[in-house]
């Protein structure tokens, strides 16, 4: 009796064994599935479309790894409105989603909602945008002073590092603009020959982040400024989303602008503009969903409070390449 006892006994203890490992990391007190709120900028920009993606990936897979079903729950604005965005995060937090990951259109806007959420035992990370006086667990997103330098730095290869700069420059009241927009000015101060439009500060043209708002700022400023713009540097692709935005011969104005999305490859081919700047748009959702299951799952903090996304230059040499990425983010 007692040697059947041990036969059994061993054998509950390797099916045991054998559960835990079919589903890696999986916490004794996970639940079977999880709903994640995601609440980017607007569904107008392709940027967040490729998160949204990246986000559906990661749970893809994620649920494949540890037996659970996990969904994504799109709550973004139309267009920027970082009031829209606190609804959407409120309604999340009282509806009690396992987690959520958000872009800031405004960061003082969003924080009380985000610590709200905190404060109920949500944990929520940021993309993109942060809200860095919020209680959220971490932001995934471009180093956006490191975008602003790289940005000048490239644009005086291509101007032989003379000549005048405008700054197309999107929400002022974005936090992660306002840093790109600032380490922009203070690059410039390093090349002697160069200078911002109409000094120091004032040649910045901020407008909504729609790609019609967009190049209504920039041919505003050509208009106002004939003949005086010699390069610009885009912090947002926002002009570059449609066709026929810049009404200027190719390579008559140099423009390095942030982004690398399927329609700015095209201004790369034409030669309206020198280099893309492409940030790691798919990773925002895909990485940002794997930290939140890690949180939730695993109990695991994120490896730090700021981590930064990847940068890559795309240039005439690598567009066609960089571009059959695009099908897999747009899902094409």
């Amino acid at each position: 009796m007692n040697k059947r006892f041990g036969i059994l006994a061993g054998f509950l203890a390797a099916v045991a064994l054998w559960s835990s490992l079919a589903k890696p990391g999986l916490a004794d007190d996970a639940k079977k599935d999880l709903r994640i709120g995601m609440v980017a900028k607007s569904e107008s920009n392709d940027v967040f479309q490729a998160a949204k993606v990246g986000a559906l990936d990661a749970a893809k897979e994620l649920g494949d790894k540890y037996g659970i079903k996990i969904t994504i729950d799109w709550r973004t604005p139309a267009d920027e409105d970082a009031s829209k965005q606190a609804e959407a995060i409120s309604a999340l937090a009282n509806e009690h989603v396992d987690g959520m990951t958000v872009s800031c259109s405004d960061a003082q806007t969003l924080t009380g909602a985000i610590n709200d959420a905190i404060d109920a035992g949500i944990p929520v990370v940021c993309f993109d945008s942060d809200a860095p006086d919020s209680k959220r667990l971490c932001d995934y997103g471009t180093d956006d002073a490191q975008l602003g330098v790289l940005m000048v730095d490239q644009l005086a290869k291509y101007m032989n590092q003379t000549g005048t700069v405008a700054i197309l420059a999107g929400n002022e009241s974005a936090p992660n603009l306002q840093i790109r927009v600032k380490a922009v000015r203070q690059e410039l101060k390093k090349f002697p020959n160069m200078h911002e439009l109409n000094g120091d500060g004032n040649g910045a043209f901020y407008h909504e982040e729609t790609p019609e708002k967009a190049v209504e700022a920039l041919n505003a400023a050509l208009n106002a400024n004939p003949g005086k713009i010699d390069g610009w540097v885009f912090v947002g692709g926002w002009p570059l989303f449609t066709d026929n935005a810049l009404n200027f011969p190719p390579g008559s104005i140099k423009v390095v602008s942030c982004d690398a999305l399927p329609k700015e490859l095209d201004y790369l081919r034409d030669g309206h503009v020198q280099m893309l700047i492409a940030q790691d748009c798919y990773g925002w959702g895909h990485r940002t969903v794997e930290i939140l299951v890690d949180k939730i799952v695993n109990k695991k903090d994120p490896p730090a409070v700021k981590i930064p996304n990847p940068l890559t230059q795309v240039t005439k040499d690598n567009v066609d390449q960089f571009a059959t990425y695009w099908d897999k983010w747009l899902k094409k």
